[in-house]
């Protein structure tokens, strides 16, 4: 038995309906894709394993909580016993893979933390889900979530599609390309029904505020040093949480076995003109004097192999599958200030740690 074993939620429903592990199913990126399930796809069961570490929280989802198709398994994906008991017992029918450590700052500072979950803790899932199927392959679906900071840094022209070579340059982005390679691997080699996607800076609501958007928004609120890596010069393609979410839906639903996807929401903007644009948003929106908030900024020494710049090309995506961004970056970011303003309680308990207790509150009873 091993040591992620915790069954918890709802009691094990008898239904025939499809079962889909959604690895990382309370994290940011996450959470949105298992709303987006567990509301559009009723006769779905979703099942959300995720291990809870500091970035994953069940406050995340507590709107559909308590949903007939949605139950939540506590684990870890590095738990090999675990894994394979869980395919065992569930049979899921797809998994959508998510999970993942995902903080570059982190990853520098704790590398091999990053090769257990990012990869070793891929490969236990496509052995896990190879020898569930058993060669059944066709029925089936292993979907891959990545990152486009595989592909390294771009100049200032050009942008990345699916045959942009890989060239990561951090723990992190080696830790997801290994990943990626090996989901390729089990499609060339056993015939295994793989997608994989790789996708921009996201941005939106429940973001853990270690990330640039949210850690800006709170400072800035708090009338705390904003830092900046450098000078700002660093360029990212943002995409909105939801309009992610939704590409992750197309795709799985579409995609041919054995296809990679970029995800990108065509918003490039540097690093300090993000900044001065959420200063500018939150002067209005807290009623302070314009060019109050810009006062924040602090600019921070650089990250070690820092990329320049990261910018995506859609255009697979959109002309195969039909997908194309729902905002515009200003409308995305404005939503998304509304809501950590409105939601004051969940930042105020994530920044605390406080949102832990939820988990121990609402399951350990159970």
């Amino acid at each position: 038995m091993g040591v992620g074993e915790v069954y918890l939620g709802k009691p094990i429903i008898i239904t025939t309906m499809k079962k889909i592990i959604i690895t990382g199913g309370a994290g940011f990126i996450g959470s949105h894709v298992v709303r987006r399930f567990v509301t559009n796809y009723p006769d779905y069961q979703i099942i959300n394993l995720d291990k809870l570490t500091y970035a994953g929280n069940l406050a995340n989802l507590t709107d559909i909580e308590n949903a007939p198709n949605y139950k939540f398994v506590k684990g870890d994906i590095v738990d090999l016993e675990f894994i394979n008991k869980l395919f065992t017992d569930e049979q899921p029918y797809a998994v959508i893979h998510l999970a993942a450590e995902s903080h570059v700052d982190r990853s520098i500072t704790n590398p091999i933390e990053f090769v257990m979950t990012n990869v070793v803790g891929t490969v236990n899932l496509l052995n896990a889900a190879r020898e569930t199927w058993k060669g059944d392959y066709n029925n089936h679906r292993f979907y891959h979530v990545s990152t486009d900071e595989v592909y390294g840094s771009l100049g200032e022209d050009g942008m990345f599609t699916e045959e942009t070579s890989y060239d990561p340059h951090s723990p992190y982005s080696a830790s997801k390309a290994s990943s990626d390679h090996f989901v390729r691997a089990y499609f060339d080699t056993y015939g295994l029904n793989t997608v994989i996607s790789n996708c921009s800076n996201n941005y939106g609501s429940f973001h853990f505020p270690e990330k640039l958007i949210p850690l800006a928004i709170n400072n800035i609120k708090q009338n705390k040093p904003v830092p900046v890596y450098g000078k700002g010069e660093n360029i990212r393609d943002w995409l909105w949480v939801e309009d992610h979410a939704r590409a992750i839906d197309v795709i799985f639903h579409k995609a041919e076995a054995g296809t990679t996807y970029n995800i990108g929401g065509h918003n490039e903007w540097k690093n300090i003109d993000l900044i001065k644009l959420l200063c500018s948003i939150l002067d209005k929106k807290l009623n302070r004097a314009e060019g109050e908030s810009a006062k924040l900024i602090t600019f921070v020494t650089d990250r070690a192999g820092h990329d320049l710049r990261y910018a995506i090309d859609s255009t697979k995506l959109k002309e195969e599958l039909g997908w194309v961004p729902s905002l515009t970056f200003e409308e995305g970011l404005e939503k998304t200030v509304d809501w950590y303003l409105a939601n004051d309680k969940w930042l105020s308990d994530v920044t605390s740690g406080n949102y832990q207790q939820y988990y121990s509150g609402q399951y350990n009873h159970r």
